[in-house]
């Protein structure tokens, strides 16, 4: 096997069939964190550790002060990146083990301390696992797709790959988790035993993007070693398009943040089975990703921001089944079989929608800066995944929420079924109207041809 994978083909060649699944498999090792981070941990905090969400949520907010610079740090560094393995896949090999002992770290609070040595324990392994080594690695991952090609399309199928890939690594943890840590015995050994086994699993599956997948478009001849960051960070400013991608995806992570984390709180306070987590997952996710495979038509056709708004507008809509459905499960089911057809377009394009980016950010500055750019995917889904953590556990106090309670108030399944329907549904319709402003899919083409002469003439 051919390990030295970094090559000067051309960059608008077709990707393989076998290297757009290995590169999915990244976002499917990136899931097994970050979905169990958006539908586990703050249960696991409050319910099987035992303290507040408010105070969880202000851990939570400070963390983002650092998230926000963790990304632009690893931004720079993977922009001034050289190795026999290219500018991002190295990193990959570098920090898989770290990555995979995060993950178990988050999940192994000392129940026996007390409240505040608990928070400290919380404080510094989440900031650890999240804002260092899961920027450290999945930042060098989302800007690996520009590297791969150049081809808008290309990079429109592989990001349909990514979050089909993603999608799976979601269903795996929202369908998986609750039965194996029941299996290891389901007290708060058994959640650290059960991260274990899935920590194994993202080392396997990050490996096989490390191993199969080449970097393709060549940087060796442009002057990155030379921009001082700060003209770096002045070209990203200037980038509007870059803007209106990191804040659709705010929005997007937000959204379904809080309601992957308020799930497992209405299955279990509303629902009264805490299983019915799974069979949601599996109507919303297997939805999503059959419908994945017959997206790149319609991206192909629409452009993939008209995609991912009409995805938006079947999102809110499943949203409103489930409101008016209540506690009855097949209005439920049915809302998030809807949900998951909205989600297949949203997710095949937010994506590969910042990685366009790059291009118009070169064509207006004269800057190339994939990291920096790219910092927008990883800033976008930390923040997100954090203020939708804040958000419910602010929703949850205000309801009266109290984690070891047998019966919760009305109040506090008030609030739950908030932070599950409604506060998404009003984030949604935000991200509509941000849309409305970005039209670079029309402007990509011309922008690329003018890059390519502009090149030429150098």
């Amino acid at each position: 096997m051919n390990l030295q994978r970094f090559t000067n083909k051309n960059a608008t060649e077709k990707v393989t069939i076998k290297e757009r699944l290995a590169y999915g498999c990244g976002d499917f090792s990136s899931n097994i964190m970050y979905s169990a981070m958006a539908a586990f941990l703050l249960f696991y905090y409050t319910d099987v550790v035992g303290v507040s969400s408010a105070a969880v949520g202000v851990i939570m907010l400070c963390s983002r002060l650092f998230d926000g610079v963790s990304d632009l740090i690893m931004g720079v560094i993977i922009d001034r990146t050289k190795s026999p393995f290219g500018k991002t896949r190295i990193w990959i090999l570098r920090l898989v083990i770290p990555y995979a002992i995060g993950t178990v770290l988050l999940f192994s609070v000392p129940v026996g301390w007390t409240q505040t040595a608990k928070l400290v324990y919380i404080f510094f392994s989440y900031n650890l696992a999240f804002t260092v080594i899961f920027t450290g690695i999945n930042l060098p991952y989302a800007t690996l797709t520009a590297l791969m090609t150049q081809d808008q399309y290309e990079r429109s199928v592989l990001s349909i790959f990514r979050m089909i890939l993603a999608t799976c690594g979601t269903l795996f943890i929202k369908t998986c988790t609750l039965p194996v840590v029941k299996f290891f015995g389901n007290d708060a050994k058994a959640w650290t035993m059960t991260f274990v086994v899935f920590g194994a699993l993202e080392i396997i599956t990050f490996m096989i993007t490390f191993l199969f997948t080449r970097e393709r478009v060549s940087t060796s001849d442009d002057n990155r070693f030379k921009v001082p960051v700060s003209l770096g960070f002045k070209a990203l400013v200037k980038n509007k398009y870059w803007f209106m991608a990191t804040l659709n995806l705010i929005l997007i992570f937000i959204a379904q943040g809080i309601n992957g984390s308020a799930e497992v709180y209405y299955t279990k306070n509303i629902l009264g089975n805490s299983n019915l987590v799974g069979t949601f997952s599996v109507a919303l996710q297997a939805t999503q990703i059959v419908c994945m495979f017959f997206i790149a038509f319609f991206v192909k056709k629409y452009g993939k921001r008209n995609v991912l708004m009409a995805g938006a507008v079947i999102m809110i809509a499943g949203y409103g089944i489930m409101g008016l459905g209540g506690d009855n499960l097949s209005f439920l089911i049915a809302g998030c079989i809807l949900r998951g057809v909205g989600n297949a377009g949203i997710s095949a394009c937010m994506f590969a929608m910042v990685t366009d980016t790059i291009e118009y950010g070169e064509w207006k500055t004269g800057i190339r800066t994939e990291g920096l750019i790219n910092s927008a995917a990883s800033f976008g889904q930390k923040i997100g995944n954090g203020l939708s953590n804040v958000l419910l556990g602010a929703i949850l106090a205000i309801g009266g929420y109290a984690g070891k309670a047998s019966i919760q108030t009305d109040s506090a399944k008030a609030a739950i079924k908030a932070g599950y329907i409604y506060v998404p549904i009003i984030l949604t319709v935000v991200q509509i109207i941000v849309l409305m402003f970005y039209h670079l899919d029309k402007e990509y083409d011309t922008i690329l041809t003018d890059l390519k002469s502009r090149r030429v003439s150098k």
